[in-house]
């Protein structure tokens, strides 16, 4: 047995140290506590605590009613405090890896959770670092400064990477339901995590080494953006040809086998896969060796903005209006239907263009009221607006961005003077289909 196994002594469950409660850390947090371990969930944001000892979610897929089930075990103890974590028998770390302003990997989060981690690191404990990221950070970047404590990885304490795997508003699958890949640095440090997930998570799949694990979900995610990415350079084709591609995906999806269907959109967002392609590619460079095919999808992806402005152009040109002088609207700011995630959206980045054109750009999401001012991915901050008539009809042009299910697009149609619909949302009203433009 391991050393993690023998830490555990007479407790019947372990104590779980969770670093980062967003949409990562907090559901696993919540799957420990309910499957009876211990857990103490540490975040830099002060609030966080604050609402998960109210009762309340600050995650919309997760409802305040899940969060009171949680807090009611008495198990779980949200902290700023990271000494706190010294009590733990294993700390996962859950943070955000975003790009640089050179799209180059930024582990300043992963690194600062890590030192944080040495400090009260003891032996027995198992760290594992669930942020996606490329190949060779844990072993490479993670364990060094962990062994900055003086303890001996692999030896002294155990480390592995187990890929977070969420899709948040996905009703089929969740964090306990969806299988959980555990690569650890030795034998001893995948038995560990193995044995530590199971506390929480319904299947565990056992790999080889942390490498595996990190290269297995950022292949998972490659695969999604060049698929994403074919489809919608096959939507500029079709358009310029006069073909529906949303009929085209749907004949094709007709053939039971050898073929998936992806769809086109504005663009990616999310903190996945709009991403996680480019620690692939800043790694291969290390190797003296190009990833076309990957750089390629990402220049179409990152593209896709760029059409949806033309589209945009072209359909208040049809109205003989100009988009300088125009006001435009854009409907929903998430970067996916039915969720307040905002990071990456494409709709920020179809924002700017428009305002660089001298549009006056709105927005409403019903799940994303305010955006701050001088964000990450703006510096203007944009200004969230109620759906009525009169707002609808005081809009030049409409912009369907992201088609959250509580629209109700006939009504918006029956409302808008012009529609540019980048989802095929307005696919299914029965009036009106001349006002709607796709792109």
């Amino acid at each position: 047995m391991s050393a993690f196994t023998d830490r555990l002594g007479t407790r019947k469950n372990p104590v779980i140290g969770v670093i980062g409660l967003g949409y990562v850390g907090l559901p696993l947090a919540m799957e420990f506590a309910l499957g009876g371990c211990r857990v103490i969930g540490v975040d830099i944001d002060p609030g966080k605590p604050i609402f998960l000892e109210d009762g309340k979610s600050y995650l919309k897929h997760i409802s305040d009613e899940r969060i009171r089930e949680t807090m009611k075990t008495g198990l779980l103890q949200p902290s700023t405090d990271f000494s706190l974590l010294a009590g733990a028998d294993a700390v996962i770390i859950a943070v955000p890896t975003p790009l640089g302003s050179h799209r180059q990997p930024d582990l300043s989060y992963v690194l600062n959770s890590c030192r944080e981690t040495a400090a009260i690191l003891q032996k027995g404990h198992l760290i594992v670092l669930e942020s996606t990221t490329y190949p060779g950070t844990t072993r490479d970047e993670m364990v060094p400064v962990l062994e900055e404590s003086g303890l001996a990885a692999g030896r002294d304490f155990h480390v592995a990477f187990s890929p977070e795997r969420e899709d948040p508003g996905n009703p089929r699958f969740n964090t306990r339901t969806i299988p959980k890949l555990v690569g650890g640095l030795t034998p001893g440090c995948t038995e560990a995590a193995v044995l530590m997930y199971s506390f929480a998570i319904d299947t565990v799949v056992p790999v080889s080494s942390p490498e595996v694990a990190e290269m297995a979900k950022i292949t998972e995610n490659t695969y999604r953006a060049v698929n994403i990415a074919l489809v919608n350079e096959l939507k500029l084709l079709a358009h310029r040809m006069g073909i529906d591609i949303w009929e085209v995906i749907r004949a094709a999806s007709t053939k039971p086998f050898g073929y998936t269907p992806f769809y086109p959109g504005p663009g990616l967002g999310g903190h996945c896969i709009p991403i996680d392609p480019f620690y692939l590619t800043w790694k291969a460079r290390q190797y003296e060796m190009p990833t076309r095919f990957i750089e390629l999808a990402g220049e179409i992806n990152t593209s896709m903005p760029d059409f949806v402005v033309e589209r945009v152009c072209e359909a208040l040109n049809s109205h003989r209006k100009a988009v300088n002088g125009s006001r435009v609207l854009i409907l929903g700011m998430a970067y996916k239907p039915d969720i307040d995630d905002y990071r990456e959206t494409p709709a920020i980045k179809v924002m700017e263009k428009l305002i660089s054109d001298g549009a006056s750009v709105d927005y409403n999401d019903p799940y994303i009221p305010r955006i701050p001012a001088g964000t990450r991915q703006t510096r203007r901050q944009p200004v969230g607006v109620e759906l009525t008539p009169e707002t609808l009809a005081g809009y030049d042009c409409v912009v369907v961005i992201t088609d959250h299910s509580c629209y109700d697009w006939q009504w918006i149609v029956d409302n808008s003077s012009l529609v540019v619909d980048t989802r095929n949302a307005c696919s299914g009203i029965s009036r009106g289909m001349d006002k709607v433009f796709k792109a």
